[in-house]
């Protein structure tokens, strides 16, 4: 039996914003990662000396550790603030092995300075969209001055062209073509022969948020059916972008434009999980958008944060107030938002876009206007998209599922045309309108339909059950206003439950405003929605360049990304561990005898619980080492919960969602024992590990990937 050795702190960990304690208890502690085993013997006093055995040889013997100096470990963890950067996401590998040494929680004060990263000229926010996508920019030195892209060549009647169509197109040799309005405008142009061989996608971010096991080879179905690669189409989305914003700038600045000196902000929805987050980092690095090396040079943004910040600075001739329908509401124009906000104000931002809602609650702290999230970020799949789905529903009913899903295959490029058709109409929908809507069906439609069923439209329509929706002699459907906002119905009402379930929660209470953003917020029946379900509890805001309020609050964020404050954990996160076991506590299906002691399985070591408050620059801290002297990583499974409190890794709920991988390569020593020291920061928008080699002062390369599972 070979011995480890491991010095066991007293834990101070704040959960809910209260500081209480939280180490070991006098009860003996233990875990198991792997083929490696450890034990906590009891903890009397901040600093003791325990045991940490590993299963090996038979003989066992005893060594002192003497005590680490106080120094020397305020100049480790100088060295992991040093180092500390995103991960760069790798594949897990090696030897599991791994002895786990002393936890703790460690907190930065606001009043601390974070390490500044490499400065930058300009900051450009790419906020790619479910259903349109852009992007804005603002050089660091006029940080007021936000400058939107280029009007898009193309558009569609009704339609602002601030953003583009997320629309991308590529050759039958699967090339990238185009991307945007011109994608679409190419594709609809074609041949009906050809079109079918060429790769169209559209509304194809929302696969990130509904796909339960993402991973980098995930793919993407095309509108003529063929499969590819979801990483592929990210990264021709972002190099596209990429070209677009540095032609811009270089046009701008008179020469051409160094992509090393931009700090690029991508936005993804806030109830995102982490697979999807770095997903999209996956991508940037595949795009050139950064290199791997350079992972500080990408930020990621939340959407409902980045309109929170841009909305906090909102003038009030910038808004509407719903309840007065006026932009001024007694007050100057020249006022804000922000300026009428009192120290702890707290305002919610819903976030409606075309995939996904998002909701955040916010706080706001004065004078700096720093920002608290009060809670998770919560929502769902409740964008505008739903509103489509709605309308094939529709179609489905008249003509057939069968007939439906042929024209989507045989004719892809004419239900494209169908669907902007349907689009332009939609947003014409309103709770006090009378007079129908009528949508323009394809030739294609008309034609193809009468060669599959062999009689008309005219006909199907007559004999369908759907009496509210009638055929029109100029070639359309004439809709009824009350069918169209029964479109809506089921989108908006999983927006107001959700809405209703938020403002019950204890810490979502006395909100002052309700910020209203995104494109879906432009809908006059959800605007109506949400009045008659706040009743005038909170004043109902929506600014005028609503679409493009991520985007401007994007750059905002990246110009200052300590602006939030203070995060809400949106899940539990831990390691599975073997602690002693304990009759009448422990389930006795997890008892594991080992060389005559007894061990409770499976156990659930809480990194972060759900929904804790967590401070920007607040690290969580264990320390491994490694099984064998030769070890070259240590590789640890992450699991994750949306429970608040998780006992076992094998309860329902909890399941394993990554890898912390430590790569102690090139770190050994003479040293008896190696301690890895590990911090990983659960206050920022992405997940970050860094570690440092305690005896050698080396950073050791950490990385948690939650792609490989």
């Amino acid at each position: 039996m070979c011995f480890f050795f491991v010095t066991a702190f007293h834990i101070d960990q704040k959960r809910r914003g209260e500081v209480e304690p939280d180490g070991p208890s006098n009860e003996q502690r233990g875990g198991w990662f792997g083929s490696s085993f450890f034990s906590f013997a009891p903890v009397q006093e901040s600093r003791k000396i325990a045991w940490c055995s590993c299963i090996g040889e038979k003989a066992r013997e005893e060594v002192k550790l003497r005590e680490m100096m106080t120094e020397k470990e305020t100049a480790t963890e100088k060295i992991i603030t040093d180092a500390m950067a995103n991960p760069s996401p790798a594949k897990s590998m090696g030897d599991p092995g791994i002895t786990p040494l002393s936890p703790s929680h460690t907190q930065q004060n606001d009043t601390d300075q974070v390490p500044s990263g490499p400065s930058f000229v300009v900051v450009v926010a790419i906020d790619f969209g479910t259903t349109s996508s852009g992007y804005a920019y603002a050089f660091t030195k006029e940080p007021e001055c936000i400058h939107t892209m280029r009007r898009w060549e193309g558009g569609d009647p009704g339609v602002s062209n601030q953003k583009t169509p997320t629309t991308i197109l590529l050759t039958p040799d699967r090339k990238f073509h185009s991307f945007g309005y011109a994608a679409r405008d190419f594709y609809h142009d074609l041949d009906p022969s050809e079109s079918k061989h060429w790769l169209y996608l559209e509304k194809f971010k929302m696969k990130l948020h509904t796909t339960a096991n993402l991973s980098i080879d995930t793919d993407l179905h095309a509108a003529n059916g063929k499969r590819v690669k979801a990483l592929d189409i990210f990264a021709y989305a972002l190099a596209f972008f990429k070209e677009q914003a540095l032609k811009e700038l270089s046009d701008q600045t008179g020469g051409e434009f160094d992509n090393n000196d931009v700090r690029w902000v991508i936005t993804v929805p806030a109830i995102w999980k982490m697979p999807a987050k770095q997903f999209m980092r996956e991508a940037a690095y595949k795009s050139g958008l950064v290199s791997r090396e350079n992972p500080e040079q990408l930020i990621i943004a939340l959407e409902p944060e980045a309109a929170s910040i841009y909305c906090r600075k909102l003038r009030l001739h910038q808004m509407v107030d719903l309840g007065t329908h006026s932009t001024q509401n007694g007050c100057s124009p020249t006022d804000n938002v922000g300026g009428g906000m009192t120290q702890g104000d707290r305002y919610v931002v819903v976030d409606c876009g075309g995939g996904t809602v998002d909701l955040t609650v916010h706080q706001i702290r004065l004078p700096e206007g720093h920002l608290k999230e009060l809670y998770k970020a919560s929502g769902g799949p409740y964008g505008s998209i739903g509103i489509d789905y709605e309308f094939e529903k529709l179609l489905c009913r008249i003509f057939g599922q069968d007939f439906i899903d042929q024209f989507k295959i045989k004719r892809p490029a004419a239900w494209v045309d169908l669907m902007i058709a349907f689009e332009s109409r939609k947003r014409a929908a309103a709770p006090d309108r009378s007079n129908p809507l009528n949508i323009n069906l394809p030739f294609s439609f008309i034609d193809y339909y009468k060669k599959f069923r062999g009689h008309s439209v005219e006909h199907a329509l007559r004999k369908s059950n759907v009496d509210f929706v009638k055929w029109s002699s100029q070639g359309m459907l004439r809709m009824s206003p009350d069918a169209m906002n029964s479109l809506f119905k089921s989108t908006i009402d999983h927006i107001i439950q959700h809405l209703t379930e938020l403002f019950e929660k204890p810490e979502v209470s006395d909100i002052k405003f309700l910020f209203l953003v995104g494109g879906f917020a432009e809908s006059p029946l959800l605007q109506h929605a949400v009045q008659d379900m706040l009743q005038g509890r909170s004043r109902i805001i929506i600014p005028h360049d609503v679409g493009l309020t991520i985007l401007k609050g994007a750059v905002l964020f990246g110009l200052d990304p300590s602006i939030i404050k203070v995060r809400r954990a949106p899940l539990t996160y831990g390691v599975g561990v073997l602690n002693r076991f304990v009759d009448g506590k422990h389930p006795p299906e997890k008892l594991l005898v080992k060389d005559g002691t007894r061990w409770c399985t499976d156990v659930f070591d809480t990194f972060i619980a759900a929904d804790q408050s967590v401070a920007l620059g607040e690290m969580v801290k264990r320390s491994y080492t490694p099984a064998k002297p030769s070890q070259q990583v240590i590789v640890i499974h992450v699991y994750c919960s949306e429970k608040e409190k998780a006992g076992f890794i094998s309860e329902p709920g909890v399941r394993k969602c990554g890898t912390l991988r430590l790569d102690v390569s090139g770190t050994e020593s003479a040293a008896p024992r190696r301690e890895i020291q590990t911090l990983m920061q659960f206050g920022d928008t992405e997940i970050r590990a860094m570690a440092v080699d305690v005896s050698t002062g080396r950073t050791v390369k950490a990385s948690i990937d939650f792609l490989s599972h």
